[in-house]
């Protein structure tokens, strides 16, 4: 059965550690409270359409990249991205991090991350994080709002995942996976 996300909710990434509870979450805030392992290599390049994203770093550090630049977080710091900006982050050294994150508005984020959690968990990404291109044409529809990856070009996969999605619904791919 597919569970709707939901406050107190804790979710799991089997391929990278990270964890996510989700604190608070209401249409206009979503907040997380998250712990990320080091991870030498970045979250895939991506981009927040409609939420400002913040992140407060409550242990460790982040590193991220945030329109080609890159931002140390330390313990203490925090970083608001504007939506629409491209982005990504990873944990450097040996030590991991821990951080509240918040969205607003929510929109639909928390299902996105049960979803991606869920297909980390039956080993459906690649090796830098991503669903392959038929479970995408499925997903795009329905967290496009949310989070988009920076490539290809939006246009470019609004097309390929409009032209797709026929194909990627009759052999199975849903757009929510159960937990």
């Amino acid at each position: 059965m597919l569970e709707v996300a939901h406050q107190g909710q804790q979710i799991a990434n089997p391929r990278t550690g990270q964890t996510m509870t989700f604190v608070e979450l209401r249409p206009e805030l979503l907040r997380i409270e998250s712990t990320h392992p080091p991870a030498p290599e970045g979250e895939p390049l991506h981009t927040h359409p409609k939420p400002e994203s913040t992140v407060e770093v409550l242990s460790g550090s982040m590193v991220f990249e945030v329109e080609g630049e890159r931002r140390e977080v330390a313990t203490g710091d925090s970083l608001t991205i504007p939506a629409g900006v491209r982005h990504r982050f990873w944990i450097e050294g040996d030590k991991e991090a821990r951080s509240i994150q918040l969205f607003e508005p929510a929109l639909d984020i928390a299902s996105f991350f049960e979803t991606l959690f869920a297909l980390a968990a039956r080993d459906e990404l690649d090796e830098k994080g991503m669903p392959g291109l038929l479970q995408l044409a499925v997903m795009v529809p329905e967290f496009g709002d949310e989070v988009r990856p920076a490539s290809p070009p939006w246009p470019v996969l609004k097309a390929l995942t409009t032209a797709l999605g026929p194909v990627a619904s009759m052999r199975g791919y849903k757009s929510r996976i159960e937990l």
